[in-house]
Order: C-alpha cells, then structure tokens, then sequence
C-alpha cells in the first residue's frame, strides 16, 4: 500500500472513493480502544455509582453529537479538512486558529491512549511473564506503541480505515467477552473511598457529563473533515452522511466507555483505572485484554496522530505530512513521558478535556454559523491560497484574516475559561453558576453570539472563485 502524499490540500473527485459505510466503520473501529474506556472510569471515580454514570454519560454524548456531526458536512463540500475549510469564516490565514485547536485536540488524546495503552500492557506481561512494572518498562512500551502509530498515521488514510474495518469487528468481540470476564465482581455501588468529587450530586453529574460524555464527540471537531473529504457529495448525499455521522460516534463513543463504567465498578477502580483492571482481570482474559490493549491503542492513536500531522502541516505549508506527522509523534510521545511520570492520570484527564472543550467549542460554532450562513457552498480553490503562498480571494479579509471572528473565538474562549473547574484551578465565573461547570455551553453561546452581532450586515461571501496571486516575500 503506497503512502498517503495528500496533505490539506483539495482531494480531486477521482479520490472521493469512499462512502457512509466507511465513516461509521472508522469512527466505530478506531474508537474502540482504552484511550476512550478509560473515560467511562472518570464517573465513578468522581463517586457516582452505575446508574448516575451511565445518564452522565449517554446525556453528553448525546449532547455532544448534536452539535458536534454536522461539521462533517463541511468537509464534505469542501473536499479538505476542517481546519483549513474554516478559512472560509476565519480567513485562509486565521484558520490557523481551528488548526491549533485541533492539534492540542490530538496531541493530548493521542498521549492519554498511549500512556493508558502502555500502562495496561506493562500490567498484563507483568502479571503473565513476571516483567517488573518499572518506569523503565513503562517507558520501553510507551516507545513501541509510538513507532507502530507513526507507520500507521505516515501511511494514512487508506491504512487506518482498513484497521478500523479489523477493529470494528475484533475488539467489539473481546469487549464482550470482558463482560463475562469481570462479571463475577460486578456492582452498581461507586468504589470505596470516593466521594463526590464536587462535594454534592448535581454539580459531580453535569461535571461527569461533559468530562465522560460531551468531551468524546467535542474531541472530533477537527477530526470529522480528515475523512469526509474523502466522501463525494455527487455520489452519497448530505443526509446520509450526516446519519453516519451520528450513528458511528455515537456507537463507537459509548461502547467502550460504558464497559470502561462496568470495568471500573467491577475493578473498583477509584483513584487509579489501569492497575485495578489488569488486577480484576481473571487469568484467561489476559491474553485477550493485551491484544485490545495493543490493537486498540494503535488504532486510535494512529487516526489522531494522522489528524495531528495534517494539522501541523497546515500550519507549516512548507512541511510535507510525513515530516509533519514524525515530528507531532515525537511531541505527543514526550507528553506521555511527562504525563505518566509527573501527572495525576485522573486530574490531568479532567483538566484537558475541560480546558480543551471550552477552547474548542465556540471555534465549532462559528464554522457551523458559516456553513449555515453560505449555505454549504464554498470556493475550494481560495481556500487553499495559504498553503500555496499565495494572497488574494474571497476569504483573503483583511491580510488573511477576518478579525470579526478571531475576536468572537477568542471573547468565547475566554468566557469559557472563566467558567471552568479543574483540580487544578477553577474560574472566577463560577461563583454565578453556583459551582457548575457550564464552559461548554457559556463558551459557545457566547463566541456565537458575539460572531452573530459583529457579522450582522454582511452578506456571505459568494462560492465564486476569485483570482490569487503569489505572494511577495515580505508579506
């Protein structure tokens, strides 16, 4: 199989080969790994029994896919990713504000499923061949899992929706036979020793609800366009992919983090996921939990490390996305280091995905504003003027950039980390929402809002090409 050479540049019609069928298989398969269980562990080690972390999560997810699927349409039209079709409202120079956002998205997903992946494997090999858990060990595991992602993520999109094809089915299969597996200690009870975190039930479910549920589609608000673009919208409509859309992430989402639920009560697993499940793990389920540990993780973290390299290189035109994707590998791999050395694994989830969400949220709204706005037409070609040096066309704004909505990001983001809470810090917001987490929703009312009022009067941009011309070397 060749090596992917498209970066984010436009994939011609003869490339759109693939369908509905393909999106739901790649958002099932690659999401079926324990970079995603192990958030189904965050609601009960926040203290909430069965049934609390189940509503927590199915809510957010729910919530999250609402808002979070139609993005996909975007790329659709536009036949490149996400980040750079959202030049469209940001101008082809201020897109490089969703390819920030969607790279910090990755690097830090990709980290926690190579960490997490690497503390389960350690676990398993330590308990079936006597290997001493050390951070030596840890850090040998952490290195193989890294090298089998970079070949994945350089041979790109073709490799990763054929290994997620493979995962669909396999993993699927090895996570139910976990079910029978810890059945044996199952209960519904919160594990010993954890109270709510956030002191009383309400504020500890809606911070369950978007740490576990809405932060696994929010996590995709980049992603979706990587393999839309790939979809011809002459041969498969907008309905239809928007429902496979929704359908494989709302399976591939909540799958694996309810048994990450059930494997955290059975294990009763508290401060700590990796440790008490390879623990609970009955003798014969070794083996199995290894290879969902293995396959999974590279699976996964392959399709965010792809989604990183395509957003470095749109940052860095002149970058090929090989180069792009070794060098956010050698990022993502020292934050695992960092990470499983120095951080608290359950402080420093909570604190990504909520800092991250509210970053991430009101850059979402505003593309979808736009795509509402234009009404899904959109000039490809002048979308592409950054990467080619160029200036000029219909997104140009004023140098590349439409300050109207860099400043309704940036308001919304802000508003949003004022109103965040974290074991680590906690916004001055949140003395008006009675301690509750409302970032997410406060960050993308606001960014929209403003967007809204400051875009009033202007029509959108027609989807009518417009000349560029190159670019001078002093621009």
């Amino acid at each position: 199989m060749p090596i992917e050479q498209r970066g984010v540049d436009t994939i011609p019609e003869d490339e759109r080969t693939s369908g509905p069928r393909d999106l739901i298989s790649i958002l099932l398969g690659s999401n079926l790994c324990l970079g995603v269980i192990v958030f189904g562990w965050l609601p009960p080690s926040f203290g909430l029994g069965l049934w609390p972390s189940v509503t927590a999560i199915v809510t957010g997810t729910l919530v999250g896919i609402a808002f979070t699927a139609p993005l996909a349409l975007v790329s659709l039209r536009t036949a490149t990713n996400l980040s750079t079709s959202s030049g469209a409202q940001f101008g082809v120079r201020g897109r490089l504000v969703g390819s920030v956002v969607g790279l910090l998205l990755s690097l830090g997903y990709t980290a926690l499923t190579l960490w997490i992946g690497g503390d389960v494997m350690v676990g398993v090999l330590s308990r079936l061949t006597g290997l001493p858990d050390t951070g030596t060990t840890r850090g040998v595991m952490y290195g193989v899992l890294a090298a089998c992602t970079v070949v994945a993520a350089v041979f790109g999109y073709r490799l990763l929706l054929r290994m997620s094809k493979i995962l669909a089915i396999g993993m699927v299969v090895l996570l139910a036979i976990g079910v029978f597996a810890y059945s044996g200690d199952f209960t519904t009870a919160a594990p010993p020793e954890t109270a709510y975190l956030l002191g009383s039930f309400w504020p500890t479910w809606i911070l369950a609800a978007v740490a576990a549920g809405l932060s696994g589609p929010v996590a995709f608000i980049t992603l979706l366009g990587d393999y839309t673009r790939y979809i011809s919208p002459r041969r498969h409509s907008s309905r239809k992919v928007l429902w496979a859309t929704g359908f494989g992430l709302l399976f591939g989402l909540l799958i694996p983090q309810l048994f990450g639920t059930y494997t955290a009560l059975a294990a009763r697993a508290g401060a700590e996921y990796a440790g008490p499940l390879v623990a609970a793990s009955p003798f014969w389920y070794l083996v199995p939990l290894l290879a969902a540990a293995a396959a999974g993780s590279v699976g996964n973290a392959g399709l965010m490390l792809y989604s990183m390299g395509l957003d470095l290189d749109a940052i860095v035109p002149k970058a090929t996305r090989t180069t792009a994707t070794l060098v956010a590998a050698a990022v993502a791999t020292a934050f695992v280091f960092i990470g499983s050395f120095e951080w608290d694994v359950q402080s420093a989830m909570t604190s990504f995905v909520l800092v991250l969400t509210a970053i991430g949220t009101p850059w979402a709204v505003i593309t979808l504003i736009g795509y509402v706005r234009c009404r899904g037409r959109y000039d490809a070609d002048a979308l592409q003027v950054f990467n080619r040096r160029s200036v000029g066309g219909i997104y140009w704004f004023r140098s590349g950039w439409n300050l109207a909505a860099t400043a309704s990001w940036a308001i919304g983001a802000g508003v949003g980390l004022l109103a965040v809470t974290t074991p680590f810090y906690e916004g001055p917001l949140l003395t008006l929402t009675g301690g509750v987490d409302c970032s997410f929703v406060l960050s993308g009312l606001t960014g929209g809002l403003v967007y809204t009022a400051l875009t009033a009067r202007r029509s959108p941009a027609p989807a009518t090409a417009v000349p560029a011309a190159e670019e001078p070397a002093n621009a």
